[in-house]
Formats: structure tokens, sequence, C-alpha cells
């Protein structure tokens, strides 16, 4: 019998960073993962933003978020030496002069000190449709997810192990103070694994929502993410741009569909004025909440089965912060916020088996 100190259930952003979180501190890791390529991890434009939505407000606990997964993505770069954390200005042109003259007052307030560069008044960027001028963000930019999660698969590799497979629920004994995964103890197992939900956790209000992307060559040269409606965001070789994504809480079926493609080219022809050439597309399935909040914790009967999922559409920014909420949890006792604990859907969701 080999001994660890946790399982570790998917290596997505999820799977990564709580990785990255347990190696940092000594610990021993198992993690399992068939890396499923249309993982949301896996096809991700990789977007961080902290002023987001049709009324673009500043995300729920920007303050701690950002500065927090700059630290973590720049201090995994270095230790991998490979480059996958783009931080990078990210442009949002105003839709009426409405719009900019609230961007104007909005500029003046303490809370949006830290995130606002530039407010344009007037047409800032050639190929971008801005009449109205529009908001210059920092803090923002993007992150390469499958060059950031092959590196981290290398990491535990060198520093722990592991499985390329399926967890096979079957072979899986759990006790209150340990697991038994096949021939491995560890003292818990950390389910990371998205939409593949695991029976312990079925009951949960995890939604998946699919996405698509497509990936175009175009001739725009300023070193900036443009959002509104789509992204547009740098691909990893140069002239490439990923356009994206959709929200689709109804289509379950596997593969991309034309209707996406329609959709996004023409919500790129109203975002930018430039030709570009159709590369290639993509999809994924994000893991949403009712609340938009992630899910930690332990499972209502087994202390030992632990979630850390429904990190939704923001999985680059949730992910560095909420994986040490998660392990000082584990290791310290320290409380979990009651926004993110799996209490909070224990008395409407959970029903004890007979």
């Amino acid at each position: 019998m080999h001994t660890v100190d946790y399982i570790i259930v998917g290596q997505g952003l999820a799977g990564s960073a709580v990785a990255v979180q347990l190696l940092n501190r000594g610990r021993k890791i198992l993690v399992i993962d068939d890396a499923i390529h249309n993982s949301s991890s896996r096809v991700a434009a990789g977007l961080f933003n902290p002023v987001t939505g049709k009324k673009m407000v500043k995300t729920w606990m920007a303050d701690m978020l950002f500065p927090y997964l700059h630290d973590f993505y720049k201090q995994e770069e270095t230790r991998a030496e490979e480059k996958f954390f783009f931080p990078m200005p990210l442009y949002r042109p105003f839709l009426s002069i409405e719009e900019q003259n609230e961007w104007m007052a909005r500029s003046a307030e303490p809370a949006y000190a830290g995130y606002i560069e530039t407010i344009f008044s007037a047409p800032a960027f050639a190929q971008v449709r801005d009449p109205f001028g529009g908001l210059l963000l920092k803090q923002c930019g993007y992150l390469s997810t499958t060059r950031y999660v092959n590196a981290i698969k290398k990491r535990i590799e060198d520093g722990g192990m592991i499985w390329n497979e399926h967890l096979d629920e079957q072979s899986l004994q759990v006790e209150d103070d340990a697991v038994t995964y096949k021939n491995v103890q560890a003292k818990k197992i950390i389910y990371c694994s998205g939409v593949d939900a695991s029976r312990w956790f079925n009951w949960l209000p995890i939604r998946p929502l699919k996405g698509e992307t497509i990936l175009v060559k175009a001739p725009f040269r300023e070193n900036i993410i443009v959002n509104r409606g789509v992204y547009f965001v740098p691909g990893l070789n140069p002239g490439e741009w990923r356009v994206g994504a959709t929200y689709n809480f109804h289509d379950h079926d596997p593969g991309i569909t034309a209707g996406a493609k329609v959709e996004l080219e023409e919500k790129l022809t109203e975002l930018m004025d430039l030709p570009y050439e159709w590369k290639s597309q993509e999809w994924g399935t994000r893991p949403t909440t009712p609340d938009r909040r992630p899910i930690l914790g332990a499972h209502p009967e087994h202390p030992s089965v632990i979630i850390f999922n429904g990190l939704g559409t923001k999985g680059v920014s949730l992910t560095p912060y909420f994986s040490e909420v998660l392990v000082r949890w584990m290791e310290n006792g320290i409380s979990l916020n009651k926004l993110v604990d799996i209490d909070r859907y224990k008395s409407v969701y959970w029903t004890s088996p007979k």
C-alpha cells in the first residue's frame, strides 16, 4: 500500500491550483486525470478581468482575487521556466455618450482607482469600432490555459504522482478519516472534476454551461484585449486571435455548432473593423452554480470526501485564491467563507440516503 496525503481528481484549473498549494506545503499527492480535451480549462481563452458583466461593475472580491492571481501565476511561470501568464490591458468600447459620461464619473470613485488605466472620449484604437471611445482597464490579461495545465502536470510528475485515467468509483473505499483508491491510501480525496460530477456530489446544483470559441488570423497589432459582446484575445501563435465565447445552458451535445460560429462572427464584425481568416472552432463546458460562487467543503456524511467546483466562467481568477482557502481549511481548520461553503446548499438539495 502506497500512502499520500491527498488524492486530487481532475487536473484542470481547479485541480492544478490545489496541487500547487499542496506541493508548496510539501504534501504528498496523487492526481487522477483523464485529460478530457473539451473540459473548459483546456479550451478557454483564459481571460481575467476585474470589471465585468453587462453593467460593467467590479467583480466579486476583486481586491483580493486579482493581486493574488498575479503573484500566483508569476511564481508558477518562474518555477516552470515557461511563459503562460500574459498581463495585458483590456479595452471596452462605449456604446453611447451616456455610458462614457457614467464612466467619467465612476473614475473618481476610490473603489475603481486601481483598475482604470484610461478613459477615452473619442476613438482610440484603429480597427476597433469605438465611435464613443472606451474604457482601458488594468489588472487584466489572459492565461494560456493549455500551457499552464501542462506545466503544472510536469510539476506534479516531478513532485508527486499523476495517473492518466478516469477515476473508477468502484475502486474507491471511503472512511471518515481516510480514503483508499486501488493501492493508494490518503487522508482525503478532493474532487476538482468540473461538470463530470462524482456520485458523491451529484445532488449539488452544478449546471453545465456550454461555450464555443473560434480562432482567427487577423492583422491587429495593438497589445490589448478587446471585449464587448465577445472577447478578442491573442492566440498562441503570432497573428492569431481567440474570439468567444458563447453561453448555452440548453445544448448538452458534444461538438461545435454552426450557429455558434455565425453568432461569434457577427459579434466580431460588430466589435472590430478588420479582415480576418477563420482558422478553427472549439467547445467546452463550464461548471456553474445558481449563485455564481464556487463550492468548497466536505460531503455531508463523509468528511474525507472534498469538493472544489462550480468555478463557472471565472476559473482563471477564482482558482488561485480559493485553492489556498480550501487548503487552509483542510490543513489548519480555518473556516470557509459562507458564500462558497458547500453548507449553503445542504439544507436545500441534500437528502441523506436511507
